[in-house]
């Protein structure tokens, strides 16, 4: 299971990544054309560096691709089976390497490197792979380069894309950030990063100054109009899909949180656009965020895209990581959420709070609802509010988080450390409740409203003192 609490948070300090690209799996990608290739500075030599946080398993998505035609291509991905190959086939197999290990990790960002040079004199030194700055070395396929192979990369009848193969299949599903193509050397992670020195966590490094060759590149996703720039000054690449919103804030050095995959065992949830969309039916079921609270104050949002039946929906916190039984708010999963289908706030699957009144049309016209959660105060509270409006009583709003009405879940939270942000489906059927959700890296926003470390983007502004769910915030403070 894959979550990340206080205890595996990000290191703090040191270089910083301003900027990732989000990917959707199904059209997202991009192409630099062969028109747009100069002669290679070394074909035989070559580097590719990323950093990815996935958001789906189980089924394959290319991080790089180079193409001439679909008996010549060289590919870098993940498969199916979530492990990792790189393949260069020209007519047959020149070189493939699969990984034994699999990467499966949701929550937080991998460094993935290959380093080509065919000119080595060890044949498995010829191609390497390294996750996290360390080199992988067991393979359930090891296939190497013949001496001085010219790899099917770097030319000028060669097609090169990010996110797709070259035949148009294989969408990576996930986040990219400091995405580079060295085209001359094959060069080790050290290039690109380095072990903290307190932790010993894995981080990025500065990589502007690197030589990247004639057609190397660095994608550094730092213009949200142009995210196929490319921050060395060579030829850009054509986007396919992205948009501006397709930019975020989530790095490899300020990790977000997203909805988990591997956190919903009941009802069928789909979800898409970075794991912050989610389609749920109305059979029990729902889903929880990659990371965790404790000891701070937080606040997320929730835009309802498709009402569910009777708005049988629920919003709120859990303390477990998965959805342990046929309820997100029942007694096995001791859940704290407001249920819009009657407006109260519920805890252990008893009614703490009647909150809002009567329910009809309190949540009709796609609202966003705002998450205010103190697990810092000596009394623990939650607060909801709509289109920016924070929920006083019976009927009643107002946009001044002073008179919010702040209900006590102090007993309730006592017994866990931690509490993953969620939502569900409650019980019923009809239409399939669809939902986007905000956790400071968002796929709705408009207006941009930052948390008091200025961090995260938000519709409505985080009430004083509560903080985007991200590991730079984790310590529940203001900086």
């Amino acid at each position: 299971m894959s979550i990340i609490i206080p205890a595996n948070s990000a290191v703090a300090g040191g270089y910083d990544v301003a900027n990732s690209c989000r990917f959707d799996g199904a059209a997202d990608f991009l192409k630099k054309a062969r028109a747009d290739m100069s002669t290679a500075t070394n074909q035989k030599k070559f580097t590719i560096s990323t950093w990815v946080k996935r958001s789906e398993l189980g089924d394959a998505g290319m991080l790089w691709s180079s193409y001439h035609n679909a008996t010549n291509y060289l590919h870098f991905q993940f498969q199916d089976s979530d492990a990792i190959k790189f393949k260069d086939f020209t007519g047959s197999t020149r070189a493939e390497y699969i990984t034994t290990r699999l990467f499966r990790d949701v929550s937080a960002f991998y460094h993935i490197l290959l380093n080509v040079d065919t000119t080595d004199g060890t044949a498995g030194d010829r191609q390497q792979i390294w996750i996290n700055g360390v080199r992988e070395t067991a393979f359930g396929t090891s296939s190497s380069y013949s001496i001085n192979t010219v790899p099917e990369q770097g030319t000028t009848d060669i097609d090169m894309f990010v996110g797709r193969e070259g035949g148009g299949a294989d969408y990576y599903n996930g986040y990219l950030a400091q995405n580079v193509f060295i085209d001359g050397l094959a060069l080790n992670p050290d290039s690109f990063g380095e072990f903290d020195e307190d932790s010993g966590v894995w981080k990025p490094i500065d990589v502007s100054e690197l030589t990247f060759g004639n057609n190397g590149y660095y994608l550094d996703f730092e213009d949200s109009a142009n995210l196929g720039n490319d921050a060395n000054g060579g030829a850009d690449f054509a986007e396919t899909g992205l948009a501006a919103i397709d930019q975020t804030t989530d790095t490899c050095t300020n990790n977000f949180a997203t909805l988990n995959p591997l956190a919903n065992v009941i009802a069928p949830v789909t979800l898409t656009e970075g794991n912050l969309k989610i389609a749920m039916t109305n059979s029990k079921g729902g889903n929880l965020s990659t990371i965790s609270c404790t000891d701070g104050k937080y606040y997320a949002e929730m835009k309802i895209t498709t009402a569910p039946q009777d708005f049988r929906f629920h919003w709120g916190i859990m303390p477990h990581p998965v959805i342990a039984a046929d309820d997100p708010i029942g007694a096995a999963n001791a859940g704290i959420m407001l249920s819009g289908y009657n407006a109260v706030i519920y805890a252990a699957n008893g009614i703490i709070n009647n909150f809002y009144g009567n329910a009809t049309g309190r949540f009709s016209g796609n609202p966003i609802l705002g998450l205010a959660i103190d697990l810092k105060s000596a009394t623990r509270t939650i607060a909801i509010s709509i289109n920016g409006a924070w929920v006083t009583g019976s009927n009643a709003t107002d946009t001044d988080f002073s008179n919010a009405l702040k209900v006590d879940i102090t007993s309730y939270v006592a017994t866990y450390p931690n509490w993953f942000i969620g939502c569900g489906s409650g019980n019923g059927s009809g239409t399939t409740g669809v939902y986007e959700l905000n956790f400071g890296n968002p796929i709705f926003t408009g207006t941009d409203q930052a948390d008091g470390n200025d961090r995260g983007s938000f519709e409505y502004p985080p009430p004083s003192g509560y903080l985007a769910l991200c590991t730079k915030n984790l310590s529940g403070e203001l900086s």
